[in-house]
């Protein structure tokens, strides 16, 4: 490829874009607005703990095709953990109670038939129903197309949509809570095994990339915010950074790969998401007890997900509106007497920390998905990349590293 691209925005559509344009051999340069690379995918060194910490816990399934392929090309693969088969402990904070659900490698789930494997007090036919989510109508909500109850639903269906929307399971979009259905429970065990950054997100999913682009000459620029998009006719001409501008030539091409507020300032008539929810991570310090899981799933409790990692135990709670008022320290409070009962620890409370992002992801529903734009514009060499574009996943890792390689490819292809 015999032209220049620049991407603006070093969170992971970014970061995915640049790697897979370069192996096409493009020029590529990077321009960030902030100091640091990653977006919401990083990590930082944390006063409070004394610690290294990532500013919100992500799983990784074995099956996110996209993220692995990521990983696979700037050499990463092997820093994310797990167990060697699919896997997922559970906890229910209420009664005490704890499972594993344990699925078998193959598509045709016969898991589901053993009693032992299967979420304790579910049927076989309670799984059968699920297959209404494979091909819902476009518009539904996953309450229109399924029960929201029951057993099945409680005890897995509602906390893995919940943690993929973002939102209620009863009122997210059935198509991108389907995408979830198709590529995990569907797909098989083997797409299934859970995977976390054990050594942290930047050292898994930043530093390497960097690390590869930067040996393969390309350019990454911070504190470089663009300002405008200078159109000429059916292509972007100039990129405006304020105290600098940049020329295109014919051949040169952007991705956009900036939050969706921002490129919403950037591009005319861009339709976008604009309601989003929050996520809360609390961190606490703490070596976690001899062979403690690297995640449990926790029930009937604040805590939704229990991540453990070296010197830290660490939970993620999403769609969490109702804990964005709640004072910092009775939240830590809260949450850590739910994780000593779940770790079998002393609850006395270790040096903590909160993070609350009040603009985590935008909100799965119908309405806001009908929102995203395609990656193609109508200008011929500007692409968008991001978490919050169409790419037929809720706003997941998975989904903006595929952005970033579809924008790409769109690229590559002359886009």
């Amino acid at each position: 490829m015999s032209r220049t691209v620049h991407v603006i925005g070093a969170g992971l559509a970014g970061l995915a874009a640049a790697v897979r344009l370069r192996g096409e051999g493009a020029a590529v340069v990077v321009h960030e607005a902030t100091g640091q690379i990653g977006g919401r995918c990083r990590s930082y060194y944390d006063r409070q703990t004394d610690l290294v910490i990532d500013n919100g816990n992500h799983l990784v399934l074995s099956g996110n095709t996209s993220a692995m392929a990521f990983l696979r090309a700037i050499g990463a693969e092997d820093r994310l953990v797990g167990p060697d088969e699919p896997e997922f402990e559970f906890a229910d904070f209420a009664s005490g109670q704890r499972w594993t659900l344990r699925m078998n490698a193959g598509r045709i789930p016969w898991w589901i038939l053993d009693p032992k494997r299967r979420v304790p007090g579910t049927r076989v036919s309670d799984y059968l129903k699920l297959a209404r989510l494979l091909h819902p109508p476009a518009q539904a909500t996953v309450g229109e197309v399924i029960d929201c109850s029951g057993n099945l639903h409680d005890r897995l269906v509602h906390p893995l949509l919940v943690a993929a929307l973002n939102v209620m399971p009863h009122e997210g979009s059935a198509a991108l809570a389907g995408a979830v259905i198709r590529e995990t429970l569907a797909a098989g065990g083997s797409a299934c095994r859970p995977l976390v950054a054990r050594t942290g997100l930047s050292h898994v999913f930043v530093d390497p990339a960097v690390e590869h682009l930067q040996a393969r000459n390309v350019e990454i620029r911070l504190r470089h915010e663009l300002r405008a998009l200078r159109f000429d006719g059916g292509r972007v001409a100039e990129l405006d950074f304020g105290e600098d501008t940049a020329l295109l030539g014919p051949e040169d091409a952007v991705v956009l790969a900036a939050p969706a507020y921002a490129a919403a300032n950037l591009v005319p008539e861009l339709s976008t998401p604009t309601e989003y929810r929050p996520i809360v991570n609390a961190h606490f310090r703490i070596d976690p007890p001899a062979a403690f899981p690297p995640l449990i799933g926790v029930l009937n409790a604040t805590t939704e997900w229990l991540f453990a990692f070296p010197q830290r135990l660490s939970v993620t709670i999403s769609n969490a509106d109702r804990l964005l008022e709640m004072p910092r320290e009775q939240l830590a409070r809260d949450v850590w007497r739910e994780v000593a009962a779940v770790a079998k620890i002393a609850d006395e409370l270790p040096p903590w920390q909160i993070v609350r992002e009040r603009r985590a992801t935008f909100a799965s529903t119908p309405a806001e998905n009908a929102k995203r734009p395609a990656p193609s514009t109508r200008w011929r060499n500007l692409v968008l990349a991001g978490d919050w574009i169409a790419t037929g996943l809720p706003a997941t890792i998975e989904s903006a590293i595929r952005s970033g390689q579809r924008a790409a490819d769109l690229i590559a292809r002359g886009g």
